[in-house]
């Protein structure tokens, strides 16, 4: 089914241009896997650092509550969960962003309403220096990528990804764990799934951005950006889900 029609003028004349299509997926089906990416109190917390949101976002929220209802079905079903934290050693900043999610700020911790992942025996958490989770994943001293082990230890034919950010982090690794898949390096992987009601990204209107004193070019219209990483991921395989049974 197409995406619910947009309110907001300047995404329906993109998604005019731009249209996604959104189905049921059911991941009962497959041996399956769930992907979480980068729900941190320094993205997802709101005030918990330069890149959460400042105020609540029903956006985010959403993310989190619908990321919380997976994680406790794949648990209960003994299905594996992978997640993603961002988390950089500190004074080392990832440019163009200012500094964040920082080790031992508490910023690269899972928001409250998902600490339980780390003691569940179906979880393997991955933190990860850069914006793209398949490349974080990768061991530098052996080249071993803890994200291709997880899938092939597993015999996954599916990855169920939520997180954010839907253009930023999510989109980077979607994009390259699909080129991954057709390179052959997950033998039994064929459908990342990219579950939309489980992703946000964050807001920053250009008004916003000026007022901040921040270039135009900064601007990060939430609904637009969240659509437009739909669009790509989509483009180049991703199965866009509007909900997982």
């Amino acid at each position: 089914m197409d995406a619910p029609s947009p309110r907001d003028p300047a995404l329906k004349a993109v998604a005019e241009h731009l249209p996604v299509a959104l189905a049921p997926f059911d991941a009962r089906a497959v041996p399956a896997g769930l992907i979480i990416v980068d729900e941190v109190n320094g993205f997802a917390t709101v005030g918990a650092g330069p890149l959460a949101p400042p105020a609540p976002n029903a956006q985010v929220d959403r993310m989190v509550a619908e990321t919380v209802r997976l994680a406790r079905d794949f648990a209960g079903r003994d299905r594996p969960i992978a997640a993603f934290l961002d988390s950089h050693e500190p004074g080392k900043p990832e440019p163009p962003y200012p500094p964040h999610c920082e080790r031992g700020t508490g910023q690269d911790e899972l928001v409250p309403a998902l600490a339980w992942i780390e003691t569940c025996p179906q979880a393997t958490l991955i933190r990860k220096d850069c914006i793209n989770g398949f490349v974080g994943a990768i061991v530098p001293a052996s080249g071993k990528n803890e994200i291709v082990a997880w899938v092939n230890d597993n015999r996954l034919a599916a990855v169920v990804v939520v997180g954010i950010c839907t253009d930023i982090c999510v989109m980077d690794f979607v994009l390259t764990m699909l080129s991954a898949r057709n390179h052959g390096l997950m033998p039994t992987l064929k459908d990342v799934v990219v579950y939309e009601p489980g992703c946000a990204t964050y807001d920053l209107p250009k008004a916003t951005a000026r007022g901040l004193g921040l270039p135009e070019t900064a601007s990060h219209p939430q609904a637009v950006t969240h659509h437009l990483g739909l669009y790509f991921m989509a483009s180049r395989g991703a199965v866009l889900a509007s909900e997982i049974r």
